[in-house]
C-alpha cells in the first residue's frame, strides 16, 4: 500500500471517528440516549469502511459481524465497531496492514502502468492505452477474489472468464468501490476496448493522460 494510498485511508476512518464523536457527544456519557438513527448510521459507514479497506474475511470483518450478531445496545455495538475502526486506523498508521500478496501484485501492476506512461511519452498512445487497460482489468479480478466474488461463468461448455464490465458492476454492487468508480473504471475500459480494436481516432492522447493517472489512483485506494 503506498504512502498516498495508506493516507487516504487513514483519512476515511479518522473522519468517521472524529464526526461520531462529535454526532453521538451530544448526548453525554449516556448511551442509552444516544437516537437509533446516530447508531445505526456510524455501524453503517464504519462497517463499510472496514470491509472497503480489508475485505469480507479479514479479521476487523469477522470481529464486527460478531459484535453485531450480539443482542446489545446499538449505541454499544456503535462503539466496538468504532473501536474495531480505530484499530485497524492504528494498524494502517503503523503500516501492519500489507500483506506481501498485495505488495506483489501493488508492484506488478505499477510496472504495467509505468510501463504505459512511457509509452505514452514517446508518442504511442495506442499502445499505452492498452497495456493501461490490461493493468485495469488484471487490478479488478484480483479485487473479485479479495472480495469473493467469482471471477467465472459456469457454461455447459465450461467455465469462461467473466468480462471487465461485468466484473466492475459487481464490484460496486458488493461496495468495494463507489458509484463514480464504478462510472470511471466503465469508461477506462472503453477507452481501452477503443484501442484494443483500432478505433484510434476515437480518443485522444490527453485522455489516455487522464486515464493513466485515474487507473493509478483508482489501484493505490482500493488494493488487493
Amino acid at each position: 500500500m503506498s504512502k498516498i494510498g495508506n493516507e487516504q485511508l487513514i483519512k476515511q476512518l479518522t473522519d468517521i471517528i472524529a464526526t461520531s464523536e462529535q454526532d453521538a457527544g451530544k448526548y453525554g456519557d449516556d448511551l442509552s440516549k444516544i437516537p437509533p438513527f446516530i447508531s445505526n448510521k456510524f455501524i453503517a459507514i464504519s462497517r463499510a469502511a472496514i470491509l472497503r479497506i480489508t475485505g469480507l474475511n479479514s479479521p476487523y470483518c469477522q470481529q464486527v459481524n460478531e459484535i453485531l450478531s450480539t443482542k446489545a445496545w446499538d449505541s454499544i455495538k456503535m462503539v466496538q465497531i468504532l473501536g474495531v475502526a480505530a484499530a485497524l486506523r492504528f494498524d494502517l498508521e503503523a503500516g501492519y496492514m500489507k500483506t506481501a500478496e498485495e505488495l506483489i501484485h501493488g508492484e506488478l501492476f505499477s510496472d504495467f502502468i509505468d510501463m504505459a506512461s512511457h509509452l505514452l511519452e514517446e508518442g504511442y498512445k495506442d499502445a499505452a492505452a492498452v497495456i493501461c487497460g490490461a493493468s485495469l482489468e488484471g487490478h479488478l479480478k484480483q479485487l473479485a477474489k479479495k472480495f469473493d466474488i467469482n471471477t467465472n461463468i459456469s457454461a455447459e461448455s465450461g467455465a469462461r472468464p467473466k468480462k471487465a464490465n461485468s466484473l466492475n458492476a459487481e464490484l460496486a454492487k458488493a461496495k468495494v468501490y463507489s458509484v463514480l468508480d464504478q462510472k470511471n473504471v466503465a469508461a477506462w475500459l472503453d477507452l481501452r476496448n477503443n484501442a484494443a480494436h483500432g478505433s484510434y481516432d476515437s480518443y485522444t492522447k490527453e485522455q489516455v493522460v487522464l486515464m493513466i493517472a485515474g487507473i493509478r489512483d483508482f489501484i493505490t485506494r482500493n488494493t488487493a
